[in-house]
């Protein structure tokens, strides 16, 4: 059988296939980005046909760029956007509704009325989670109460929800498998991460009807197969993983205490903890890392909304830059005895605040400070946050204390950010040679389950380095860096 496995890689502004070889390496790309509905402050949308189509058109381009037929390969791996919600008729496959986006806030006064009425703990405790308008649940809740039929149809059987992994599976099989994978269902609100099973106490809770749901699967596992209409032959579906998660199984951090952290459009560190179901004392989240063969290996994860959205901000709000590219060398030309801070609660901030309605801010301006600050400050706001983040796992799981920090997306291209994180991490950074490495995840979780690739530990074999950043600032300038951060956060949060 052929070694080539096709990733599915969609995204929260684009959608990219990458067809990968037996040696992980990138036979053929396609992408494409899609747009982003912004219908009310905070709220944000996409159009679940454009997330189809793109994920066609990649497919195709990514096919025509290896030289490859759909026979060629021997499965497909999809990793995907977590959170975002979807839900469409059974019967037409028509949506109710554009897909709710993870990064959207219009259920922070559910998620407050939630918390008043005592579920927390419960939800925690259930789910690893906390009570947050980031997570599917309540938005699901939103749509059911909102469209108009939605809850007596979907209390009818007559609806489906699923991720964005579970409505490309739903087209992709043309209508035959309602399923998803672990990770994505620990993301819900409604799922128990301990048992591995939808909770029916968390379902009355945010009155989602069971019908709604799709099956639950492991990571690699029979998916289902692709309409051989689509590409003249069916494809076997047999790994999926949402992105965070794929990001961690394509870096090859199968051993506790191994933590990644991938920089698109927000910043997410895991932390694998292995079968030890980590409760965090810093508001980190506990989920599912992955699930294969039935078993559960679990991490903490710390999630930053905005990451490499901060460079689009520079380029698409302000106009500072006109690539994201030149954000790293603007920034390495900034005053260095301005301590200009940008705090990026754009649509909140995460881990480890939690707070929906904080909103960004800029501390330190003068009037010198001018575009080349401003990257500075976009750029480090993602690695001070990452910092936070790092101190959180520490002290939540000792065995991970000074661990290298294994770092993927879009930003890592930029040697001055790595730099800094590792600066200001005080830990190093390492880069790996194949950047895709949550397409290369998916990738993996469909070769292994498809026999074509390699067990975890032949896997994890492959895995090279780049580059390492080590750090070069001192312990004084970094704790006085942090300090201002910090500050400049209390400053922002709603509840101060």
């Amino acid at each position: 059988m052929s070694g080539y496995v096709l990733a599915i890689d969609q995204g929260t502004t684009s959608t990219r296939a990458i067809v990968f070889n037996d040696r992980y390496g990138i036979a053929g790309v396609g992408q494409r980005e899609f747009t982003q509905h912004f219908p009310r402050s905070g709220w944000v949308e996409h159009d679940p046909a454009d997330l189809w189509d793109t994920t066609m058109d990649t497919v195709r381009l990514a096919l025509a760029d290896a030289g490859l037929a759909a026979s060629d390969i021997a499965a497909i791996g999809i990793t995907n956007q977590r959170e975002t919600t979807l839900i469409w008729d059974r019967e037409t496959g028509e949506p109710i509704h554009r897909a709710l986006v993870w990064q959207d806030r219009r259920t922070a006064d559910l998620c407050a009325q939630l918390t008043a009425d005592g579920l927390a703990p419960l939800i925690t405790e259930r789910t690893g989670l906390v009570i947050d308008p980031y997570f599917s649940g309540t938005k699901i809740a939103w749509l059911l109460d909102t469209v108009d039929g939605a809850r007596a149809r979907a209390e009818a059987g007559r609806l489906a929800f699923g991720t964005v992994d579970t409505w490309l599976i739903w087209n992709l099989t043309g209508g035959q498998r309602h399923v998803t994978d672990a990770t994505n269902a620990s993301r819900t609100l409604l799922y128990d991460i301990g048992r591995g099973h939808w909770d029916d106490d968390l379902l009355r809770a945010l009155r989602v009807p069971r019908a709604l749901l799709p099956e639950v699967l492991d990571c690699a596992d029979d998916f289902g197969t692709s309409d051989p209409a689509l590409f003249g032959v069916g494809i076997p579906i047999r790994g999926v993983a949402g992105d965070q998660q794929a990001a961690v199984v394509g870096q090859a951090c199968f051993a506790p205490g191994m933590i990644k952290s991938t920089y698109g459009t927000g910043c997410f560190a895991l932390i694998n903890t292995g079968p030890d179901r980590v409760t965090s004392k810093n508001r980190l989240l506990t989920t599912i890392g992955y699930r294969l063969n039935g078993e559960t290996t679990y991490a903490l994860e710390g999630a930053i909304f905005i990451a490499g959205a901060a460079v689009q901000w520079l380029r698409d709000g302000l106009g500072v830059i006109e690539r994201a590219d030149q954000s790293g060398p603007l920034a390495a030309e900034a005053d260095p005895d301005q301590a200009v801070i940008l705090v990026p609660a754009f649509t909140g901030l995460g881990a480890p605040h939690w707070d929906p309605h904080a909103r960004g801010a800029l501390f330190g301006l003068t009037r010198a400070t001018g575009p080349k600050e401003l990257a500075r400050a976009a750029l480090e706001s993602v690695c001070f946050q990452t910092a936070d983040l790092s101190r959180a796992m520490r002290d939540d799981w000792p065995k991970g204390a000074n661990t290298v920090l294994r770092v993927d997306g879009g930003m890592v291209a930029s040697d001055w950010t790595m730099q800094r994180l590792a600066d200001l991490l005080g830990a190093p950074v390492d880069r790996p040679m194949v950047l895709e490495t949550t397409a290369l995840g998916a990738a993996w979780l469909a070769g292994h389950k498809a026999g074509v690739w390699p067990d975890a530990e032949g896997f994890a074999a492959g895995w090279r380095r780049d580059r390492r950043f080590d750090p070069a600032m001192s312990a004084d300038d970094r704790d006085a860096r942090l300090a201002g951060w910090r500050d400049a956060v209390r400053r922002t949060l709603s509840r101060t």
